[in-house]
């Protein structure tokens, strides 16, 4: 099954839509998809590294814009869509205390979110509850999925082949990597 996703990603990087299905991916992420776009944009830079920095650059403006919608549910539709999503991951009892706390520190959590495997989703809902200053989240945002996507993209670039073939004849090793760190980023979300 995981060889099967792994082929249907590859593939899509062929596809005239990739770019669009990427994009579609790393904007829900950053609001309200738990699945972050890495899944398809190692793939598809593995498929054509020539187009490494261009994939980072759609993965970034489109992890970006999601990232505004993650604002405006948080400010706007904590109510009805931000609070049902922060009680899922169990964060609920601890909003008020956290408020002040992200205020002082929330560039900074935007910061560490946006490059770690911890749910982006979650700062991006909290930035816009606690009215964390819009300026201050578009520019901490940038500067996180930048480094998160154009890291990746250009280690791809440079060391593709070797890590393509690592890759495919670990992959099983790499799928269960990936769903520890996810976990891990969960776990983090539910219980710090």
């Amino acid at each position: 099954m995981i060889r099967r996703l792994y082929n249907w990603t590859l593939a899509l990087a062929d596809s005239p839509y990739a770019l669009w299905a990427l994009a579609f991916v790393a904007f829900l992420e950053s609001s309200v998809f738990p699945i972050p776009p890495d899944i398809i944009m190692i793939p598809m830079i593995l498929a054509r590294p020539s187009r490494a920095f261009l994939i980072a650059a759609v993965a970034l403006v489109a992890s970006v814009t999601g990232a505004l919608l993650g604002y405006y549910i948080g400010a706007s539709l904590f109510d009805v869509v931000g609070k049902p999503m922060l009680e899922f991951y169990g964060k609920t009892d601890a909003a008020e205390q956290f408020n002040q706390r992200f205020q002082d520190w929330g560039a900074w959590a935007v910061l560490i979110a946006g490059v770690t495997p911890f749910p982006f989703k979650v700062i991006t809902i909290m930035s816009g509850w606690t009215g964390l200053n819009l300026g201050v989240f578009i520019v901490s945002s940038i500067i996180a999925r930048g480094l998160r996507f154009f890291i990746v993209a250009a280690l791809l670039w440079k060391f593709g082949a070797p890590i393509r073939d690592f890759i495919e004849r670990r992959l099983g090793l790499m799928f269960t990597l990936f769903v520890v760190l996810l976990l891990g980023g969960f776990y983090l979300v539910k219980y710090i």
